[in-house]
């Protein structure tokens, strides 16, 4: 079998995203905090429990970070183990909002961790607000963070180490996007000339396209689970991901129930096309005119910083290109495939 440069580049662009995507680590971060709820005018002692983390090997400071971006210091630190610590601050008896009650950030720094966050998390009451007062206390001079050279993964709160699905789970939607454009390609081709051929290819990449959507709904599933403690919620985007497939299931029920093959062919180029304009609104348009767990729907930004940054974008982009290879590599192995058959049944008759 002839193994073209692009089928070389799809093996070589998998490799390389297994092995990276799957042994880089990922940043050191705050994984948790005790207690989430305190008060104002207290001496609070903040358990934090970090990943990836060495406490122990490096001087630790921790600030504790109001929304309007004034700030305390911990004044004294005390490591359990490379992964605990104990931090003790003096709260204010009054905040530099006028709220009252505010969420803080958690943060810690380090030279040989960076520093991590933990947004929003601890939640503080005050019995009044004098907030002219509560500036005075807080501070407002930002202090100066470490980072890390090390080349990881970033932390993010709630996916953590589920992150690097993102390569598996969303290049497998581009993916079968991607083969359903080639598809609807072949089928208008058919519908100009009546070649049996391209409705032979267009089915063949329908059905990868298929089996891509069916793997992408499966990791997902998995991933809402580690992530947001269901298999599946009513999620408009999970939704809208389901009722796509059962249209393309719809092309091949009707594909199944028709004998007359140039009928057959009309009929379903004709479906083809239609399903991938119907799928593209519900997919790319409905999700972003409402909430949605998603990133890039309810009027949030999809892959900006807060869900990639350029260490996941040196393994998501190959990726991408990689699962579009295969499902051509795929999709041309069930044409080649389909092509015998047909050559088998009409010798046998």
């Amino acid at each position: 079998m002839q193994l073209s440069w692009w089928k070389l580049l799809c093996i070589v662009l998998l490799a390389y995203v297994l092995v990276i995507g799957l042994v880089t680590p990922l940043k050191p971060g705050i994984l948790k905090i005790s207690p989430e709820r305190i008060k104002t005018g207290q001496t609070v002692d903040i358990e934090i429990s970090g990943y990836n983390t060495h406490y122990k090997s490096s001087n630790q400071v921790a600030y504790l970070k109001a929304s309007t971006g004034y700030l305390i210091q911990a004044k004294e630190i005390k490591v359990i183990d490379d992964n605990n610590m104990v931090a003790s601050f003096d709260v204010p008896q009054f905040l530099p909002t006028s709220n009252s009650i505010e969420q803080l950030s958690v943060i810690t720094s380090s030279e040989k961790d960076g520093s991590s966050v933990m947004p929003s998390r601890l939640i503080v009451a005050q019995d009044s607000v004098q907030l002219e007062m509560g500036k005075n206390l807080w501070s407002i001079k930002e202090p100066t963070f470490f980072g890390i050279k090390k080349y990881s993964f970033p932390f993010r709160n709630i996916l953590y180490e589920t992150i690097r699905n993102t390569f598996f789970h969303v290049s497998l939607w581009f993916a079968m996007f991607a083969l359903l454009g080639i598809s609807v390609y072949h089928s208008i081709r058919y519908l100009y000339k009546s070649d049996l051929l391209d409705d032979w290819k267009a089915y063949s990449q329908v059905r990868t396209a298929i089996l891509f959507g069916v793997l992408g709904l499966i990791t997902g599933s998995i991933w809402a689970k580690y992530t947001w403690g269901t298999w599946w919620t009513n999620d408009i985007k999970l939704n809208m991901a389901a009722l796509s497939m059962l249209i393309y299931f719809g092309y091949l029920i009707i594909r199944a129930g028709i004998e007359d093959p140039d009928k057959k062919a009309r009929i379903s180029a004709s479906f083809n096309v239609f399903a991938l304009v119907a799928v593209i609104p519900l997919i790319f348009v409905l999700p972003r005119l409402t909430d949605s767990l998603h990133p890039g729907n309810g009027g949030n930004p999809a892959f900006g910083s807060e869900d990639m940054d350029n260490s996941l974008r040196m393994v998501f982009y190959p990726a991408v290109i990689s699962f579009i290879l295969l499902g051509i590599w795929l999709s041309q192995l069930v044409f080649r495939s389909d092509v015998l058959s047909h050559k088998s049944e009409s010798a046998e008759i």
